[in-house]
């Protein structure tokens, strides 16, 4: 059980996955709660949100918390990425809009998206994490993708995530990146 109702994420995992596993999201186990995120670090969020499936409905699983980290802000939005703008939950536009205001007259502009991954199996959590370093431009670009990719351009690249498309994304991205040590794991040992 891959412990999200999010599909883009969903479907992000299972093309990077491709067919070694099968993944469910949390609709498919009759799960419909909005799980807490209370921790002040990834690590922590990913974990609750594991641990709560695990917990309840004792099933093997895994959960990801992502978070922009931005070098001039002190690591903002970070584990906020998700509610950055305090006026909104999960607005993606609104979000973008904060962060760039707040960089409008920033030259730093170095980041890097950090994902954290807990995987639970049989009780034992196992964690993993990609991160991808970039920077952040100073307005939208493209329409792949989803949350701050129209904004944040990854090292070696002259486009963001929402210009290069799903494809090059899902070989670089933070999330693939920790999801490829997930599968590594999970196909070493077991």
């Amino acid at each position: 059980v891959f412990a999200t109702n999010n599909k883009h994420k969903l479907s992000e995992i299972k093309d990077i996955l491709g067919n070694d596993f099968d993944i469910v999201s949390l609709k498919d186990i009759g799960c419909d709660v909005d799980i807490p995120e209370t921790a002040d670090t990834l690590e922590g969020n990913a974990s609750i949100k594991s641990h709560y499936i695990y917990d309840n409905y004792r099933l093997n699983c895994f959960a990801d918390d992502t978070g922009l980290e931005v070098d001039a802000l002190g690591g903002e939005p970070g584990v906020r990425s998700a509610r950055y703008d305090e006026h909104t939950d999960h607005d993606s536009e609104a979000n973008m809009r904060k962060l760039l205001s707040k960089m409008s007259n920033v030259k730093d502009r170095t980041a890097r998206f950090r994902t954290v991954i807990s995987l639970i199996i049989n009780g034992v959590e196992h964690q993993f994490e990609g991160r991808v370093e970039g920077r952040i431009a100073t307005e939208k670009h493209g329409t792949e993708g989803f949350g701050y990719d129209p904004i944040f351009i990854p090292d070696g690249y002259d486009k963001s995530f929402a210009e290069l498309g799903e494809e090059v994304k899902n070989q670089i991205s933070h999330r693939a990146r920790a999801v490829k040590k997930l599968a590594e794991y999970l196909s070493s040992s077991c």
